[in-house]
């Protein structure tokens, strides 16, 4: 019974987190795990994250 409640709250998680990103991307956002992904003004490459932002990190 533990078993069962375990895998529906894991598949609860995976769902919203799902939902999250098709919302985000329906709303245009183009780096969704980016800080200021609603209000970036540059444009984001997609599946290397915010690659046009300056890195400050050497």
């Amino acid at each position: 019974m533990a078993n069962i409640v375990v895998v529906a709250v894991v598949l609860v998680i995976i769902g919203a987190a799902i939902a999250y990103i098709i919302k985000e991307k329906k709303k245009g956002v183009k780096c969704i795990g980016c800080s200021a992904a609603g209000s970036c003004s540059h444009n984001c490459s997609g599946t290397s994250g915010c690659g046009s932002h300056t890195n400050t990190k050497e």
